[in-house]
């Protein structure tokens, strides 16, 4: 199988998230598989989410924003995020963009 670079175009919180919770940074982050198609024929993208965190520090919800290619990196994006932890108490909502590169 061939090796990729995933990297994170914003460490956790992009510019344009709410500015009350610019802190917002996982003490947990789960970084996304590279979809084994996408691999082989490689493609790049990138997806732009924005997820909702919970008292607990538990991400409770992630919404696609943005996606290119569609079809394509969403779900490993959004399976990933959604078992990124943060401290408890840290309740908010946040933006992140993950890009996927070979």
């Amino acid at each position: 199988m061939r090796h990729f670079l995933l990297s994170v175009a914003a460490a956790a919180v992009l510019a344009g998230a709410l500015p009350a919770h610019a802190e917002l940074q996982p003490v947990k982050r789960v970084e996304p598989a590279y979809p084994p198609e996408a691999a082989r024929a490689g493609t790049t993208g990138f997806v732009e989410v924005e997820f909702t965190v919970d008292a607990a520090g538990k991400v409770a919800s992630v919404s696609v924003l943005n996606a290119k290619p569609s079809r394509t990196f969403e779900s490993a994006a959004v399976k990933a995020v959604k078992q990124w932890q943060f401290a408890p108490g840290a309740d908010g909502r946040g933006k992140v963009r993950l890009d996927f590169n070979l």
